[in-house]
């Protein structure tokens, strides 16, 4: 997979995985890791997929139905580049928090529902619920930090409701984070959740 590999300063810290919305580039989510953790090692990664030429993660039938055959082997396809990744760069598979906005939340949403050690901690921006009628692995006290506006258009208000209570459910810890905006990525959210990460993270 196409992506930029930063080591950082403090290899305690963990690895930000960074995952960019449709049309986004591995380039797109690098400022919020400064902002998250300027100390951590970065992995960005490119989504495999076109749709009318903008990179994705993984196709859909239409604006917000997903191709679920393809997500499900997407979602390994990335879990599988971690573990290689992590090889060769050496950093700790375990200690892996992902930084996702819309498709690329979706993708980190949906490493969380497959997969039970595939991040140690995620902050999606506008996600939503990867897959419904399945069992989550156990996520108990895993730290999810999930940012929604109250007015997107194109991820609604009960879909970042439902994702929460999935996880809940399946043991993580969430904190919900609500702006009165849509589907566009603002500072606060990203403030906020740079605070959620110090108060989780920080050693």
């Amino acid at each position: 997979m196409q992506h930029i590999f930063k080591k950082g300063s403090n290899q305690n810290k963990p690895t930000l995985l960074l995952l960019h919305g449709t049309g986004g580039t591995e380039h797109d989510l690098l400022p919020l890791a400064e902002l998250v953790e300027p100390e951590s090692s970065v992995l960005s990664v490119r989504g495999n997929i076109l749709e009318n030429g903008m990179p994705r993660f993984f196709r859909r039938l239409a604006e917000g139905v997903f191709d679920e055959e393809d997500l499900i082997f997407r979602t390994k396809e990335l879990n599988e580049f971690l573990n290689e990744s992590a090889e060769k760069y050496e950093f700790d598979r375990k200690n892996i928090v992902a930084i996702g906005y819309s498709n690329g939340a979706n993708i980190a949403a949906s490493i969380l529902f497959h997969y039970t050690d595939g991040l140690k901690g995620a902050i999606l921006h506008h996600p939503m619920v990867p897959r419904r009628g399945i069992d989550l692995p156990n996520l108990k006290n895993l730290p999810v930090f999930i940012a929604a506006g109250k007015n997107d258009p194109i991820c609604p208000l009960q879909e970042s409701e439902d994702l929460k209570e999935l996880l809940a459910n399946a043991g993580a810890n969430i904190h919900m984070h609500w702006e009165n905006y849509g589907h566009q990525l603002t500072r606060t959210e990203v403030d906020a959740a740079a605070s959620w990460f110090q108060k989780n993270f920080a050693k």
